[in-house]
């Protein structure tokens, strides 16, 4: 039986991990940590309502539990607003990976971290695991700093780096590309998306996937995590409207200059999946097919 700690368990990723690993209960014990109630809709594992930012109490659940992984899904990921809130930022972005490292090397336990592409400045497209990193935004450098938290440790760490996430589940606390798109459409509104910043989007069933993969493979290092095809947003939001019948006239492309938004955005992003592909033995879709995929689903819920 393997002992998993989700941390940000009400989240995207945090509650889709849940669904997952619940699917085998005989192999897995999840504990999900989140502050609040628990938003899930599901009451078949052990819930800890938790402040990650309270460093001692943090460490002494973990403790308490052991656990073999820990997953941690928690992140400020709003970028305008890490780059006006720097000191929250750094606190749950780079302290709680830590704190989270300092933990894990005291119980042996293998630590599991989310990264992301705003660790690069956009200006190449198609990073490799290998690429120098270059932030533009706070966000981007919390990002990398949790990086490097891990790489200068001597803990057992996995970070998965991913792009543009997006999916549903229960009580969401933000909405994201598709889900926004789709319902702006859906009302019959203009929706104005840039058209010169390039990413290739991410399913959470995938990043989820990817998770228990590097569970199973007990796999270290980091790994890209995204679709296969590099978009501009604006193809994005196009290919959103025609895989659910919606009206692309109403997608206006507008550029980043002109958005005035507070925290500089790398302008072309994207992965190269080739040490995905080779030593997870996974190999991620094109957006539209995970779009697909995401249909499907929504109609069965």
């Amino acid at each position: 039986m393997v002992k998993v700690i989700i941390t940000g368990s009400n989240g995207l990723l945090g509650q889709t991990l849940l669904g997952l690993l619940l699917k085998e209960k005989e192999s897995y014990q999840v504990i999900g940590f989140s502050k609040g109630k628990n938003r899930s809709g599901r009451e078949d594992f052990n819930y800890v309502s938790i402040d990650l930012t309270k460093k001692e109490n943090l460490k002494e659940k973990i403790q308490e539990i052991q656990p073999d992984f820990i997953i941690n899904t928690a992140a400020m990921t709003q970028v305008d607003d890490c780059e006006t809130n720097k000191e929250d930022c750094n606190i749950l972005n780079v302290e709680v990976v830590k704190w989270l490292g300092d933990v894990s090397k005291e119980i042996n336990a293998h630590l599991i971290h989310l990264s992301t592409d705003f660790i690069f400045d956009g200006k190449k497209g198609h990073y490799k695991e290998t690429d120098t990193p270059n932030p533009l935004s706070y966000y981007g450098l919390s990002k990398l700093k949790s990086e490097e938290v891990l790489i200068h440790s001597d803990i057992e760490f996995t970070i998965l780096r991913t792009i543009l996430v997006y999916g549903e589940v229960n009580d969401m606390g933000r909405s994201n590309i598709v889900l926004w798109v789709k319902k702006m459409l859906e009302k019959g509104e203009e929706v104005t998306i840039v058209n010169d910043q390039y990413r290739t989007p991410t399913y959470v069933d995938d990043l989820a996937l990817a998770c228990k993969i590097s569970i199973e493979k007990k796999a270290t290092g980091i790994f890209n995590i995204s679709s296969n095809k590099l978009l501009s947003i604006y193809e994005i939001a196009q290919q959103i409207a025609e895989v659910f019948d919606l009206n692309k006239n109403l997608i206006k492309p507008i550029s980043s200059i002109k958005l005035n938004q507070t925290a500089l955005r790398p302008a072309k992003t994207g992965f190269d999946l080739l040490k995905t592909n080779k030593e997870l033995d996974f190999h991620p879709k094109s957006f539209k097919e995970d779009l697909k995929k995401f249909k499907e689903k929504l109609k069965k819920n």
